[in-house]
């Protein structure tokens, strides 16, 4: 979560936020790149499946592709609730999302651990922040949405294990990481950019406080480390 001098100094309230057309505007977009994102995520598990050495790993990653597809009916619903239609809503996303994805296509079973790991936390760690902006409601299905299905843990295992047994693949997956990390916070930076509804949610208005320049540099840094100690936790170097 964002540290309290980053903080917005009050969480806005739900009904006088969502009376503001662009507040709401923003909101909508956050939902719908979160849920194009769980869609996507949803398909290179499913794909990330077949490149399983063992059945055991199939079943796992089949169950927490499962559990990422789960999550879009609830994100669908706020939309609607909102006034908007849940697929253009995440439109827009469509292809920012998926040329992240065919740029950093994974070679092999490691390098799609790695990336589900490292490159969906980045990600999940870039809206845990801007969801230090929204009303309660939004807030807490945000944070819900972006719940570790227990591939953390299921990524680590394999990875340090396969590591210990072949210590080249270390190297490689090292540099796979600090290619993922460029790509994604370069995709988080484009897609804040493009859409002026999420970045006027960052850059705050007239009855809500923002994140000035500065304040924008902290949450990347944070976002930076936050990698760091991923990287570290694989047993990689970031």
């Amino acid at each position: 979560m964002v540290p309290s001098d980053d903080a917005p100094a009050e969480i806005p309230d739900d009904a006088l936020a969502l009376s503001d057309p662009a507040y709401r505007e923003a909101v909508v977009d956050l939902l719908g790149v979160i849920a194009y994102g769980e869609i996507s995520a949803f398909e290179r598990l499913a794909e990330d499946a077949q490149l399983a050495p063992s059945l055991e790993d199939k079943v796992a990653i089949v169950g927490m592709a499962t559990a990422e597809f789960g999550r879009v009916a609830a994100l669908h619903e706020r939309i609607a609730a909102l006034g908007a239609d849940p697929y253009e809503a995440m439109r827009p996303f469509r292809a920012p999302v998926d040329s992240f994805h065919e740029r950093t296509q994974p070679a092999d079973w490691w390098e799609g651990l790695v990336k589900a790991y490292v490159g969906d936390g980045l990600a999940d760690d870039f809206y845990r922040e801007i969801a230090a902006f929204l009303d309660a409601d939004t807030r807490d299905l945000v944070l819900a949405s972006l719940e570790d299905t227990g591939h953390a843990d299921f990524a680590v295992e394999r990875v340090r294990a396969a590591i210990a047994a072949d210590h080249r693949l270390g190297g490689r997956l090292a540099l796979w990481g600090r290619r993922l990390m460029g790509e994604a916070l370069t995709q988080a930076q484009r897609v804040a950019a493009e859409r002026d509804a999420l970045s006027s949610l960052l850059a705050g208005g007239v009855d809500r406080p923002g994140l000035d320049l500065a304040a924008i540099g902290r949450m990347f840094t944070r976002l930076t480390e936050r990698h760091t100690d991923r990287m570290a936790r694989l047993g990689l170097e970031s």
